[in-house]
């Protein structure tokens, strides 16, 4: 999914020559803090609410006031995952989307963001959920997938997180597989940490069997 397929038609730029007051009440009615400031067509930057608070001159343009204007923004072509990576890096309301020469074709904001990422299918998709914690260098996508597949299971996404001056990094796998316990005892076997997962085991179907068995049990 690239930055074009997430554009929100419903928030227009700003220019440059319009007002600090204008820019103040088009954010309380698209419901946003932050708006994309343009000069003829080429993105300048992004203007937040708390920069429009308690000014003295709030019907200067924008241009005349010396407040910061955040660069944020990605290409049309750059993927979705950029954009949550800015959005989340900075605590933006929204970012500005721009072509190869700077000019501003429109703004993602982090609601749609996270309602377009929400409808991915391998949200949706039933299985659970393993993370994993390794040494980056014993990291390995092919034996980690060798893993799952040997326990006729499908990994559906994955993604790593890392901490800073930490050599350890975390893997979370979703998994097409309700029942992760075979593939758990095979990660153990093969000395990985298991730092946690969510999914339905054994214990868990029988319970859940007994449970359906009494309400059918009330409703006879």
């Amino acid at each position: 999914m690239l930055a074009v397929d997430l554009l929100s038609d419903e928030i227009p730029p700003l220019k440059i020559s319009e007002s600090a007051q204008k820019a103040h009440a088009w954010m309380e009615e698209f419901r946003v803090s932050h708006l994309p400031v343009i000069e003829k067509g080429q993105f300048v930057g992004l203007v937040a609410d708390t920069d429009l608070l308690d000014l003295k001159t709030p019907k200067e343009p924008i241009s005349k006031l010396k407040i910061p204007l955040i660069k944020a923004s990605v290409l049309k072509t750059q993927h979705a995952f950029d954009a949550l990576k800015l959005i989340s890096g900075l605590n933006l309301s929204l970012i500005a989307v721009l072509d190869e020469a700077n000019q501003f074709v429109g703004v993602i904001t982090s609601h749609n963001l996270m309602q377009k990422i929400a409808a991915m299918p391998f949200v949706h998709e039933p299985g659970g959920i393993i993370m994993l914690e390794l040494n980056m260098n014993d990291y390995s996508m092919i034996q980690i997938a060798q893993i799952v597949e040997g326990n006729d299971a499908k990994i559906l996404s994955s993604y790593i997180t890392s901490t800073i001056d930490s050599t350890k990094i975390e893997l979370t796998l979703k998994i097409n597989k309700d029942d992760l316990s075979g593939i758990l005892q095979t990660f153990s076997r093969y000395n990985y940490t298991v730092k946690a997962s969510f999914h339905l085991g054994e214990y868990d179907k029988d319970v859940r069997g007994k449970f359906d068995e009494f309400i059918h049990f009330l409703n006879i």
